[in-house]
This record gives C-alpha cells, structure tokens and sequence, in this order.
C-alpha cells in the first residue's frame, strides 16, 4: 500500500471517521458522504501512541469506517510546522496499523472556528469541521 494519501475515495465509501490530531488530545467526528455532515465523537485523550492507537481501535471497531480523514496544520501562509509533520505521521501509522484508506486535509483555522461556533469540545468541533469539508469536496 501506498504511503501517500489516495485522491479520493471510491463511490463505495459512505462512512468517515475524522481525526484533528494533537499531542494529548485528538478530536473524532464521524459522517457519512450521503448527509455530508459529521457528529463529534469523544475526543481521545491519551499520552502515547499505544494508548492512542487503541482508542482509535475502538472507534474503528464501533463505527466501521470505509476511510479516514487526517487534518493537517499549516501556518496561515501555507508553511508546514512541527505539528504538519506529526499529523502526517499519525495519518501513515493509521494507514499502516488498519489498512483503510486515509485522506489528508488541510485544517488550518479548524479550531478557531470549532471554538467561534460554540463547540462544548473544541478537538471534536474541529474533526466535524475538517471532516464536512473533506465530505465537501467529495460532491461533483
């Protein structure tokens, strides 16, 4: 399997599960392509890539995805960061521990805004927002 991100989902894939990647918390939103909208899910709290992974394991086992969505930061100006480098990481290590295809997302702003909308758990907000515009730009 490739390491890079596929272009885009086959029309098969219905259900996503997003992720907004951070050091200690990393927020979850699922969607589905037909209502191209996403629900928050409970952020992931977790000190290490094993605690993470098997939360992320649980939620892959509860939701049944047919792909992943990554959120990728950049600087306002397009710039990569530490943190670009380390979400891409986590989208290769996802590919790569559950063999489902994994789409990366330019998430910059996502917080903000997730945080600007009211959102009770910013990481998940943000997930919702990164994952309805990957859901977005899925429609013809």
């Amino acid at each position: 399997m490739s390491a890079r991100a596929p272009a885009a989902p086959p029309a098969s894939a219905q259900t996503f599960l997003a992720f907004d990647f951070g050091a200690r918390r990393t927020g979850v939103a699922v969607g589905s392509r037909l209502l191209a909208t996403a629900s928050p899910q409970a952020t992931i709290r977790a000190d290490g890539a094993d605690a993470r992974f098997a939360q992320v394991a649980e939620r892959i086992r509860e939701w049944q995805p047919d792909a992943l969505v990554v959120g990728v930061p950049r600087h306002p100006d397009g710039a990569p960061h530490e943190m670009t480098e380390r979400a891409l990481r986590f989208a290769r290590q996802l590919r790569g521990r559950f063999g489902l295809p994994v789409f990366e997302v330019d998430e910059r702003y996502s917080s903000a805004e997730a945080a600007s909308e009211g959102a009770r758990d910013t990481d998940a907000g943000a997930a919702c927002i990164i994952l309805e515009q990957f859901l977005r730009s899925l429609r013809p």
